[in-house]
């Protein structure tokens, strides 16, 4: 069986969407089915990976935003689609790929879109006052042209339930091998803070929908207490430059580290760190933070944001005004119990069970039994944190 999955957005370097479509791709080749993934790039290629095929586009490219292209030519994209008849039909884009559902309904294939992005959130921080009655109407439509809607956790799914469209949950997942707390790097963590020093870290694009400034805020805070505290920021985007500024001009202890090439140099940076910080208010799942769990280090979330489900107890969810205290919290709790707590949450999220999941929804089996909705918490409320994840 043939699965063909087609995204936009996908990060050149690196990025959720882009881990996750990777690590998707080849579960999907190890349990035995093919995996073909459709992106937009600079130009044309088809390449056989891990993941399995990978066939890039030309895209549109979108200035200011990191690299990102967008497929466009709606011809070019059906051609490619009708030549590699797909059996499933996955999308990750519900602005500019949401006509793929209606193609794939005229072509008797059974399609699925993964909401990647809440439109909820996007019309919250962008949108008009009618955001919501927007979002209903645009949410309807998807799931109106598509099979299957997949939501990676809870939050997420709001949603869509709210108008009565069922979606399947399916959280994504953690490498569980690459990012542990055997990772963590001494010589490393000198490199960035004196030996008294607290090291926080902000992993992650630099975007105004992700709130960086939160994080400098939280710093700031964290230093007028008293608190001897750095931060280090992996990761770029737009507002690199005017948060460099703005630290200097605060004479606040920042390191920008910019993007990161090297996933081991990353993986000890988290394992690395006493505290991270992940304060977008609109993330649907939140992998970097689950990496960072993963790696040993507690993470202080927004609880706007579905982060809350995915940390459980191994960190806290702040209000914007609430990240000093919770990340006062975490260290007041023992360094090695924090640290255990943190890489058990992180065990609850094989990317095995994602796999699985996914399968599922596509309506096949997959490499195992797990029932990967069960690593979700419950629903416990927006400051702090009570669940699992997904």
């Amino acid at each position: 069986m043939r699965i063909v999955r087609v995204a936009n957005y996908v990060a050149p370097r690196s990025g959720g969407l882009k881990t996750a479509l990777r690590n998707l791709g080849a579960g999907y080749q190890a349990a035995g089915y093919e995996s073909v993934l459709v992106i937009p790039g600079e130009k044309a290629s088809d390449s056989a990976t891990e993941q399995g095929r990978v066939i890039t586009l030309p895209g549109a490219y979108l200035p200011g935003l990191g690299g990102y292209r967008v497929l466009l030519d709606r011809r070019r994209l059906a051609a490619t689609l009708r030549s590699l008849r797909p059996d499933r039909l996955e999308i990750s884009d519900r602005t500019t790929l949401r006509w793929l559902g209606r193609w794939a309904q005229r072509h008797d294939v059974p399609s699925m879109m993964v909401s990647h992005e809440s439109l909820d959130g996007l019309l919250r921080l962008f949108g008009p006052a009618s955001g919501r009655r927007v979002a209903d109407l645009l949410n309807g439509r998807t799931a109106a042209d598509h099979d299957k809607i997949v939501c990676t956790t809870r939050w997420a799914a709001r949603e869509f339930e709210r108008i009565g469209k069922p979606v399947d949950l399916v959280p994504l997942g953690v490498d569980l091998e690459r990012f542990t707390p055997a990772r963590h790097d001494p010589a490393m963590r000198a490199r960035w803070a004196a030996p008294d020093d607290v090291l926080l870290l902000h992993c992650g694009r630099l975007s105004p929908e992700k709130k960086p400034r939160r994080s400098l805020a939280a710093l700031e805070g964290l230093r007028h207490l008293g608190v001897r505290a750095v931060l280090v920021v992996a990761g770029a985007g737009p507002l690199r430059n005017a948060l460099q500024e703005e630290a200097a001009t605060r004479g606040l202890p920042v390191r920008f580290l910019g993007h990161l090439s090297d996933p081991l140099e990353v993986a000890a940076l988290q394992a690395s760190a006493d505290v991270a910080i992940a304060p977008g208010p609109i993330e649907t799942f939140g992998l970097s933070a689950l990496e960072t769990l993963a790696s040993g280090t507690p993470v202080v979330v927004s609880s706007e944001s579905a982060l809350p489900e995915v940390i459980g107890t191994a960190g806290l969810a702040a209000d914007d005004a609430g990240y000093v205290s919770a990340i006062v919290d975490i260290l007041s709790r023992p360094m090695e119990a924090r640290r255990r707590a943190a890489r058990a949450q992180a065990e609850k999220f094989p990317w095995s069970a994602s796999v699985t999941g996914f399968l599922a929804a596509h309506g096949v089996s997959g490499v195992d039994r797990v029932r990967p909705a069960e690593a979700l918490g419950r629903d416990t409320g927006r400051t702090q944190l009570g669940g699992n994840l997904g």
